[in-house]
This record gives C-alpha cells, sequence and structure tokens, in this order.
C-alpha cells in the first residue's frame, strides 16, 4: 500500500513562490516511490496575496491541497506546529515556499528512511553563499555557544527542512510548550537521525522576512528555552562581585590602620558603582527572560488561532 507524504509550508508573503513550490513538488512526485502527496500551507498572517494564490491552488487540486490561515502572524514556529497538527501522512516533510530547500532531495529522505531505517533525515547547508558576512559570522557563532552550554547538541547549518516518521511527528507534537525552538525540540527529542547536505540556494522570489535582529531575538529564544547557563552566569558574576566587594573592604581596612586618614577617589568609586550597577541590572536581564518564558507558558494562550482552512 502507497505512503503518504504531507508536506508542512509555512508561508508568509510568498505569492510568488507558491505556484513555483508547487510545481517544483509535482515534477519530483514521481521519484517518491509512488507515495501519496499532501500539501498543508500555513498563511501566516500574510499582507499580500498569499491566501488568495492558495485558495485558487486548493480549488485547483482539492485533493492534495489544504491550507490553514491565521488571524493574524503567529511566526514559523506557530506556523510548523499547526502544520504539523493538521498532517495525516505516513511521513511529513517540513518546507519553505522558497526553494532554498531542494525538493529532489525527498527521494533520497525517503530512502534513508525506507531502507536504512532512519526515523528522521534531515538537511544542513554545507556554506552559506550570498548571506551578508555579519550574519554568517553571528550564525556560526551561535552553534558554538549554544553546543557548548547546553545539553542539547544542534549541528551548524541544520535547516527545518527534514522528513520525519509518524512516530517523530508525534513525539514533537507532545511537546506542546508556547515558546517553541524546533531546531532545539526535534534533537531533543532523539530518534535515528542522518543529515544530507548541500550548497545554498537563492530564493526563486520575493524576500526574506528574517532580518538580523529577528534571528537575534530567535537565538537568544533558543538559548533560554534549551540552557540554563545565563542563570548560572547570573550567579557566579554576582558571587564575584561579593568576593571582589569583600577584598575592597579588607583593603580599605588595613590601609586605614596602616597609613590612616581617609581614601579618597570619587572618580574610581562612581566607575565601581556604575560597574557593579550594570552586572546587576546585566543579572536582573537574565532573570527577567527567563521569568518572562514562564510568565508566557503559566498563561497558557493558544499557539495559533485560525481564521480560514480548507
Amino acid at each position: 500500500m502507497a505512503k503518504k507524504l504531507s508536506l508542512v509550508v509555512p508561508c508568509f508573503n510568498e505569492e510568488q513562490t507558491i505556484p513555483l513550490f508547487y510545481a517544483a513538488l509535482q515534477a519530483v512526485k514521481p521519484q517518491l516511490r509512488g507515495a501519496k502527496l499532501e500539501y498543508w500551507f500555513i498563511n501566516d498572517g500574510s499582507r499580500d496575496t498569499t491566501l488568495d494564490v492558495l485558495r485558487d491552488l486548493q480549488q485547483k487540486d482539492p485533493q492534495q491541497v489544504h491550507y490553514i490561515s491565521f488571524s493574524r502572524n503567529f511566526g514559523k514556529e506557530a506556523a510548523l506546529y499547526a502544520g504539523l497538527q493538521a498532517t495525516t501522512g505516513d511521513y511529513v516533510a517540513v518546507m519553505d515556499a522558497d526553494l532554498q530547500d531542494p525538493p529532489e532531495q525527498l527521494a533520497e529522505m525517503m530512502a534513508g528512511i525506507e531502507d536504512e531505517g532512519y526515523d528522521v533525515v534531515g538537511t544542513r547547508r554545507i556554506d552559506r553563499g550570498g548571506e551578508p558576512i555579519i550574519r554568517s559570522f553571528f550564525a556560526n557563532t551561535f552553534y558554538r555557544f549554544i553546543n557548548k552550554i547546553s545539553s542539547t547538541p544542534i549541528k551548524n547549518g541544520v535547516r527545518d527542512f527534514r522528513l520525519m516518521t509518524r512516530q517523530v511527528v508525534d513525539a514533537v507534537l507532545s511537546m506542546s510548550e508556547y515558546n517553541r525552538f524546533s531546531k532545539g525540540i526535534l534533537s531533543w527529542v532523539g530518534f535515528k537521525t542522518k543529515y544530507l547536505s548541500y550548497v545554498n540556494r537563492d530564493r526563486v522570489g520575493g524576500k526574506t522576512s528574517w532580518s538580523f535582529w529577528k534571528l537575534l531575538r530567535y537565538s537568544i529564544d533558543g538559548i533560554i528555552d534549551f540552557s540554563d547557563a545565563p542563570l548560572n552566569l547570573a550567579t557566579f558574576v554576582g558571587f564575584l562581585s561579593f568576593l571582589v566587594s569583600l577584598m575592597g573592604v579588607a583593603f580599605v581596612i588595613v590601609r586605614k590602620i596602616i597609613y590612616g586618614g581617609s581614601v579618597t577617589g570619587w572618580a574610581s568609586m562612581t566607575s565601581i558603582i556604575l560597574m557593579i550597577g550594570g552586572l546587576q541590572l546585566l543579572c536582573l536581564g537574565i532573570l527577567g527572560k527567563y521569568i518572562g518564558s514562564i510568565y508566557l507558558e503559566a498563561k497558557k494562550r493558544p499557539i495559533y488561532i485560525i481564521k480560514e482552512k480548507k
């Protein structure tokens, strides 16, 4: 009996790329071992005509094409979660609509699962050609940093593009946390995983919605979600400041006993106070990020709200 392959495709202002993506996937369909395709496009509050394009595509191919449209933009993580919840396939693939994820690799992914016994076959870029140098630098720094402070390993260059068995998808869905970092979640659940390498590709149309600051905020959320090292750092900084202050008090007392007189130096004292104050604010900021995450989880708001689904 033929397997069903579900494709989860988050979309944010992808009016230009969706028809190209659909055509590319239909072209590689004969290579997918007779698998039945099921498309789940997730319209994440797009401001262009993405929803109209999805409606038209669904009317032309109602058997294969389905879509979910959010009431507003909830972010890619919410779109991925909604798509995974909607799928019914034996295998589930997560892909971007911009064709930076090579559709032809799906055949090799299926071979990895069916012939080699893997539960997950993912992809990773072996270069960052076409990407701004500053972004590449910070991306590489992020992966090195998080792998040092977290017990959940995340490979450098790993994409969301991957093929999973139903068992893996169910495991991911069981983690219904509000603050989501999919790369960490998919690594945390485990299972036998293989990665395919490929050279970076440019978008076939439109513009990316990921700015440097969005990526930076996303990386900070990933660190908060999968490591308590920043809390340990705050504790260490506080303890170190306490030791330095004790040494300073001891120095002042000894100097008073030996040399007499008062200790002068208002400028140095002010600098020290500002430094200690800055360290305290840094530690409070770290604590605030964790408390903020707890606050959002405690409210138990829905991860997304659906306005239209077909």
